[in-house]
């Protein structure tokens, strides 16, 4: 089963997001992404196998719930 998504920028993301996908999506380096598996903090991701990837609205979600709102405070 294939799933489909469109971002905001008019682009369409199929299936599941590997490291340099997440990496190159929330621009920060792919180590980052080893990171928040080894140590928590980063969107959720799942293990298949031997290796890593994310859902595309799990990352989406993680990004809304990361939101600053203008006081200074998250918005969750």
């Amino acid at each position: 089963m294939k799933h489909t998504q469109s971002s905001g920028a008019g682009q369409t993301r199929t299936g599941l997001a590997t490291p340099p996908e997440i990496a190159e999506f929330c621009r920060v380096p792919v180590g980052t992404v080893y990171q928040w598996s080894s140590r928590g903090g980063g969107p959720k991701l799942i293990k298949v196998g031997r290796h890593l990837r994310a859902r595309w609205s799990d990352l989406d979600a993680w990004l809304d719930a990361q939101t600053i709102r203008p006081n200074g405070g998250a918005t969750a």
